[in-house]
């Protein structure tokens, strides 16, 4: 498997800074942030700039693994959603324009009073179902990444979410983090999952036992957090083991969020590790 990074961190870099540290390091690709107010590549960007930047990705020996565009397309506020689904909709273009694959989107967060089965049955679903195939004519996937806080938390509500939208090419930005700290089986989503899983996202999560044994695990974030991998709780042998065996063999990209670790070495920390494996 190849190993990437989102450039979510860098978000106020150049991408010369980026692609600099990058391929010094050894990456294979990179997963680009392109939401709006993003230095090195933003949907905002006219046509010709966008063309140019990825152009000197890939000039510099790295892949796209995917254009990230992570904005709230359920948003509770009726103008910001629509410029999100606007923004969406211009990342695909960009990525369809520059032959990248995938673009990594969201389900949306339920507004305020509505539950998440609601909001995916009258809200996130009734968009994709339209939109989807509009990406699907540009030859574009869509792959929401399975954050917590998002509609689809928990493996019921991807369930939920691709019964009401059947289209091949939506599916999944795979991270394991977001289901490990809830006890949900990653392993078995995997194997479940399979065929919506377009690309996927590298962190691990670290369990801090006496905080749980001393909060509860109804604390909320108290008694975990999100880390490099390698410096948490995930398997990550038998996790891309799982992957390929289920016939993925795609990309790792790394998303650092970890607070212990500051970004560069975060980033070379994790890519080292990942190598074992990949």
């Amino acid at each position: 498997m190849q190993v990437g990074m989102l450039t979510a961190p860098c978000r106020n870099e150049t991408m010369d800074t980026i692609i600099d540290f990058a391929a010094g390091v050894g990456f294979d690709c990179l997963e680009i942030d392109v939401r709006p107010g993003s230095s090195h590549l933003s949907v905002e960007m006219d046509d010709a700039e966008a063309a140019d930047i990825i152009a000197s990705v890939r000039d510099a020996g790295l892949g796209i693994s995917m254009l990230a565009c992570y904005v709230d397309i359920s948003d509770g506020d009726e103008q910001a959603r629509a410029n999100n689904r606007d923004f969406l909709r211009r990342a695909v273009q960009m990525a369809a324009a520059n032959d990248i694959e995938v673009v990594g989107c969201l389900a949306g967060r339920p507004p305020a009073g509505m539950s998440r089965e609601e909001c995916i049955d009258e809200i996130s679903a009734p968009f994709y179902r339209e939109f989807c195939p509009e990406a699907a004519d540009a030859g574009v996937k869509l792959a929401m990444e399975n954050w917590f806080a998002t509609n689809i938390m928990h493996l019921g509500h991807w369930e939920q979410i691709f019964e009401a939208v059947p289209d091949e090419n939506f599916g999944l930005n795979f991270d394991p983090s977001h289901l490990f700290h809830q006890q949900i089986d990653y392993l078995h989503a995997v194997e479940v999952f399979a065929d919506r899983i377009f690309h996927t996202h590298a962190k691990d999560t670290e369990v801090l036992e006496h905080k749980l044994r001393w909060y509860g695990n109804r604390d909320e974030r108290s008694w975990w957090r999100y880390c490099i991998p390698g410096y948490g709780e995930i398997d990550w042998g038998v996790y891309i083991a799982r992957l390929r065996d289920n016939g993925i063999n795609g990309v790792l990209s790394i998303e650092h969020e970890d607070r212990a670790l500051g970004r560069e070495e975060g980033f070379e920390k994790g890519l080292n590790f990942l190598r074992i494996f990949a």
